[in-house]
């Protein structure tokens, strides 16, 4: 896995990505965009050009820039460094809250989106909580995964799986807070703050509570479900819509978030009905932790984001109908440790992000 090293203020830190990666960005937005607009017809039967797109992401800004000043500084900074406008960066970091946005609703059956779990207690084999996820979307977003970790100038420094041209995506920081999301298709999205933007500042935060208001004040675009889990073992499962959500702790056993709501308010929200692969994975994954019971680990959580059972409704999808795991990482945060790998969980090499 590429692995940038960024430091300085939240400008310079965008601008050093944005350089870095000037080329990949460039091309990951054109992959990106045209995901939007196909998105945009197979969900909404709209169609959009970029403009309209463009247009969206211009909405979202000065919602972006109230909500984060420090975060908009790093978006302003890889828009900088990588040649693009600032409405072209938004749009790269926030597709799936835009896709919403220009097409909510329909039912067209999807197998993207990514399997996360949180276990806690008796559930592990030391009884450190464990969280983490597959990052699953386009095939042809998987040469643009890149691991990031920043140093600003102010604040906590932050390891995280990311894409070209992109705030923070999974992650953690150096107090062990941990943070990641799977995302949920809704029908009120509309200009707001994108997840990625969400997840970037709640990495910055200095306690779970912090972290987990990061999430519930957000004028949010979209609809997404986040985890936020600390090293003192404080865990909090958000399930979100534009504009409404529920939070809970997660205090005993396994919780897996996959693809659809599971609360029954969220759902008469939903943009389309679960999908055989959101409910098999739920389901699935739910059942490895559990049948392993107080054997979990580490590794066997890695074992089992890169299990391929089901086919079509794998964990682990190898360009199923052009969707694969571009990623995944599994966090432990009271050891202030956290995996990756760039590629299927299956075959990938994991890295220490931190070490």
């Amino acid at each position: 896995m590429r692995v940038l090293r960024l430091k300085g203020s939240h400008f310079e830190m965008g601008q050093q990505l944005g350089r870095e990666l000037r080329e990949e960005t460039q091309r990951f937005y054109a992959i990106r965009l045209q995901i939007a607009i196909d998105q945009a017809w197979n969900y909404g039967k709209r169609r959009v050009d970029e403009a309209e797109v463009l247009k969206a992401a211009r909405a979202c800004l000065p919602v972006t820039r109230a909500y984060d000043p420090q975060g908009f500084e790093e978006l302003r900074g890889i828009a900088e460094g990588a040649g693009l406008s600032m409405e072209q960066i938004l749009a790269l970091n926030g597709l799936t809250d835009l896709r919403d946005w220009l097409a909510w609703g329909g039912d067209e059956d999807s197998l993207g989106g990514c399997s996360a779990f949180v276990t806690q207690g008796d559930i592990t084999t030391d009884g450190a909580m464990i969280c983490g996820q597959t990052w699953d979307l386009a095939t042809s977003n998987m040469p643009y995964v890149i691991g990031v970790h920043r140093q600003p100038d102010k604040g906590p420094q932050t390891w995280t799986l990311t894409t070209a041209g992109c705030l923070s995506l999974i992650g953690m920081n150096e107090d062990g807070l941990c943070v990641g999301t799977t995302n949920v298709r809704v029908t009120d999205a509309g200009a707001g703050v994108v997840y990625l933007s969400i997840i970037h500042k709640a990495l910055s935060s200095d306690s779970h509570d912090a972290a987990v208001s990061c999430v519930t004040e957000a004028p949010r675009a979209s609809g997404h479900f986040y985890y936020i889990a600390d090293a003192e073992g404080q865990a909090t499962a958000l399930e979100c819509m534009g504009t409404r959500l529920h939070q809970e702790r997660v205090e005993q056993g396994v919780y897996v978030h996959c693809n659809h709501c599971l609360i029954a308010d969220n759902a008469a929200m939903e943009g389309n009905k679960p999908t055989a692969s959101s409910l098999e994975r739920t389901t699935r994954l739910d059942r490895l932790f559990r049948e392993n019971g107080a054997n979990n680990s580490v590794e066997s959580a890695k074992t089992f984001l890169a299990n391929t059972e089901g086919g079509l409704t794998a964990i682990c999808r190898d360009d199923t109908e052009g969707v694969s795991s571009n990623g995944a990482v599994v966090m432990v945060p009271s050891r202030r440790e956290i995996q990756a790998c760039h590629g299927l969980p299956s075959t990938a090499t994991w890295i220490h992000l931190n070490r």
